[in-house]
């Protein structure tokens, strides 16, 4: 399958809402060039190479969007159009800047390569592409990452965030659900915690991605990962469960969360874009959830939760 690749250029301050365009749409993959993050990763020598040279910033970003050149491309499209001339009418000020190329499958499988390299997050999680050298340290927990077309490399504020408190609230032994796994990198990361994973996402080449990954870092035997709908996939209630989607995925998950989040569990809620966080926190107050924790990276916001009573 051939696929469109469409980027937008715009001011720094728009990054959110126009990734969330993108998921809107049902984008699979979206992308999100960023000099300043890549001038950060530099600076501070979490890469052991690159071959970037001097990184400029512009105050500008480019978000990619990966669409299939299907018979819905034409009014994703128009679509897409219509939320960027919204958005100039409403940021008149904002630089913006659309094109399109299309792409054969494997030229969108391997032209991100270049900007995906080791990265430290947390205490001890280090993310490793599969094609990379690293030289671990005793206490590292190597999460071996090869995304292909559902990206999700595990260095986005939405994945950092949920990774850490991964970290800090994973126990051996107990069950996680991971809800919309794309990658399968958070999976991957609750199962060398020691918790027993059921990885689900809709989309079947993030399940096929995700399997793979599984596979390349030796937990298929703590983590299960299948394609589908939470009723029709899950069974029973874990202990954690993660959602890193976008908000209003994540409204209509509560309805099901009575049934899978056990009475002492917490829920990650990610990928929620700072503008939409009241919506999530109002959302999950009458779902009979409490805050324990909101967490903020870049305008991105978590929330960890639990039941109230």
């Amino acid at each position: 399958m051939d696929w469109r690749e469409v980027a937008v250029t715009i001011s720094a301050e728009g990054e959110e809402i126009v990734a969330d365009l993108f998921y809107q749409l049902g984008c699979p993959g979206v992308s999100i060039d960023d000099p300043e993050i890549l001038r950060g990763y530099i600076e501070s020598g979490s890469w052991d190479f690159h071959d970037f040279g001097e990184v400029e910033a512009t105050g500008t970003i480019v978000i990619k969007g990966y669409f299939p050149e299907d018979n819905e491309l034409s009014a994703k499209l128009q679509r897409l159009d219509q939320g960027i001339r919204d958005l100039l009418e409403r940021f008149p000020n904002w630089v913006v800047q659309v094109k399109g190329i299309s792409l054969k499958e494997e030229d969108w499988a391997t032209a991100w390569k270049a900007y995906f390299k080791p990265a430290r997050i947390g205490k001890r999680f280090l993310i490793k592409p599969s094609w990379e050298h690293v030289n671990p340290a005793p206490e590292d927990i190597i999460l071996e990452l090869d995304p292909g077309m559902a990206f999700g490399t595990g260095t986005h504020p939405t994945t950092t965030l949920c990774l850490k408190t991964l970290e800090n609230i994973v126990k051996p032994g107990q069950k996680v659900f991971d809800l919309g796994t794309g990658s399968g990198i958070l999976a991957i990361a609750a199962a060398k915690l020691g918790a027993e994973v059921e990885a689900v996402d809709l989309d079947s080449v993030a399940v096929r991605v995700a399997q793979e990954n599984v596979d390349l870092n030796h937990v298929s035997d703590k983590v299960r990962v299948s394609r589908g709908d939470l009723g029709t996939v899950l069974r029973g209630q874990a202990q954690v469960v993660i959602a890193n989607i976008i908000a209003d995925v994540i409204l209509m998950l509560l309805e099901d969360l009575k049934r899978i989040l056990s009475p002492e569990g917490e829920f990650l809620a990610s990928g929620i874009i700072e503008h939409r966080a009241s919506d999530v926190e109002e959302g999950m107050k009458k779902a009979g959830l409490e805050i324990l924790e909101r967490v903020e990276d870049s305008g991105w916001i978590l929330f960890r939760a639990r039941w109230a009573n």
